[in-house]
């Protein structure tokens, strides 16, 4: 695993935010076991306070569950998983609208460049488009 860190964002807030992206796309699925905080510290070159913080709020969100003697596990509440889906979409939604009103456009614009382009990546022609 390798990670590039962003100087703005707390590092454990990062690390919270690649292991959700892990969990939504299916990488880690539910019931699966995470890497112990010293091998993830190894692995990322980390204090491993800070990736024990990030598993501590991981925890607090129901995201990851401690199994006495086992280890740190993937809910298997499937429900957790999408509220966390839904959640990192609302957040780049919301960045992407936001860069986009700094654009120019209106909402109805928008609305219409998204359309097109989720019709044209239906397809497949997104690639073609931007590349000519």
């Amino acid at each position: 695993m390798s990670l590039e860190f962003d100087n703005n964002t707390p590092i454990y807030l990062q690390i919270m935010t690649y292991i959700k992206r892990q969990i939504v796309n299916g990488s880690l699925a539910p019931g699966d076991k995470i890497p112990s905080v010293r091998e993830l510290a190894a692995e990322l070159q980390i204090n491993p306070n800070t990736i024990q913080r990030t598993f501590q709020e991981l925890e607090r969100e129901e995201i990851v569950e401690t199994r006495r003697g086992l280890g740190r596990f993937v809910t298997s509440e499937g429900s957790k998983i999408m509220e966390i889906k839904k959640e990192m979409a609302g957040d780049l939604l919301e960045k992407f609208v936001q860069g986009m009103k700094e654009l120019g456009f209106a909402d109805k614009d928008i609305v219409s460049i998204v359309s097109e382009a989720v019709t044209h990546e239906g397809k497949g022609e997104n690639h073609e488009r931007y590349e000519s």
